[in-house]
């Protein structure tokens, strides 16, 4: 439980079902020697979430996931800037601590089962379990559940994948919980000072050495302010002084130069993703056709899989395509299903 509307309306289906529900919340790392506190676990929302728990009539438990966390999490999102790559802390959060450090937690109490507030669905397909998307399509969150096996799979419960966003807060209006209109938070829930730039700057031996702005010819444009400061498809923010737009087409560590250009050379077909895990199907021998997302929000594109070996695939668009960083994730669907994924490392 989060405090929030979607885990808070989770728990309380399962109490209207007869299910035997505890709730669980984990408190998570929060930067010291700041006034910040991470958005998941601050002390509202533990308070939020133990008020639920006390009016659904079930024990509440807050579990110490601070070390953990920062060790899966926060140290996996320093490396990655400093390897260059724009990293997803929410994938390596659903992997590491919710699906396994609370998921432990959770059958060490006796629980059968794991229930949370995400928007996805599973279908029992023969031997297999099916990651399946939300009916809500908006809120959709089968892309940062495509990191679970089938062992997670079968402890997982999902109440809220018949649901629309709305039908759920009017359900928490139905229940009467004191959550049914809080906000949501898009942000990083770590970061809750500044942004991830100035974070990086606090917590990380990553120095922000500038360095020569450059064109894809090789010509000297401006100059940046740390490769760390910027992402793929950025066009803000630039320092540069041009009548047609442009934007960060690649970051080269080796050199420290950035390199930027016209929007029509952002467009790439062709990616590799490494770490797949194919949560919905054993291992394919063959290459096959699938709808691909590059990141959680993006739209799915249709694309041939080319399956390299057990945790690497080439994966070659219809058409180019904008935004392909290193460190997102690139996940597979056909139709409803969510077939896997895996992260991107190379594209050209």
């Amino acid at each position: 439980m989060s405090g929030g509307v979607d885990s808070s309306v989770a728990a309380a289906i399962l109490v209207d079902q007869g299910y035997d529900v505890i709730g669980m919340m984990l408190r998570l790392w929060s930067e010291p020697g700041t006034d910040s506190v991470n958005r998941c676990c601050s002390p509202e929302a533990m308070a939020q979430a133990r008020q639920v728990s006390a009016q659904l009539g079930i024990p509440f438990y807050a579990i110490d996931a601070q070390d953990v966390f920062f060790n899966q999490v926060v140290d996996f999102f320093i490396d990655g800037y400093t390897q260059g790559i724009t990293p997803n802390p929410c994938l390596r959060c659903n992997r590491h601590i919710r699906w396994e450090f609370l998921l432990h937690h959770a059958l060490a109490f006796g629980s059968d089962f794991m229930a949370t507030g995400h928007y996805a669905r599973l279908r029992h397909n023969n031997s297999r379990i099916q990651l399946l998307k939300a009916v809500d399509r908006e809120k959709d969150q089968s892309y940062v559940l495509h990191v679970l096996n089938q062992d997670q799979l079968a402890k997982a419960v999902f109440p809220l994948g018949e649901y629309s966003k709305s039908e759920v807060r009017q359900l928490a209006r139905n229940y009467n919980l004191p959550v049914a209109d809080r906000p949501e938070s898009q942000d990083l829930c770590f970061i809750s000072q500044g942004d991830y730039r100035e974070f990086l700057q606090r917590n990380s031996t990553l120095t922000a050495n500038g360095g020569l702005i450059l064109n894809t010819e090789g010509e000297t444009l401006g100059y940046h302010q740390g490769l760390m400061n910027y992402t793929i498809g950025q066009r803000r923010g630039l320092g540069v002084s041009s009548r047609i737009p442009m934007y960060v087409l690649e970051k080269d560590q080796a050199n420290n130069t950035l390199i930027i250009g016209e929007r029509e050379l952002l467009g790439r077909d062709t990616l590799w993703a490494e770490d797949v895990n194919w949560v919905s199907i054993g291992l394919p021998a063959d290459p096959f056709q699938a709808q691909v997302k590059i990141r959680y929000k993006s739209s799915e594109e249709p694309a041939s899989i080319y399956p390299i070996d057990v945790g690497k695939v080439k994966i070659q668009f219809d058409r180019k395509i904008n935004g392909i960083t290193p460190g997102q994730a690139a996940v597979f669907y056909q139709d409803e299903i969510c077939i896997g994924g895996g992260i991107i490392y190379a594209s050209e």
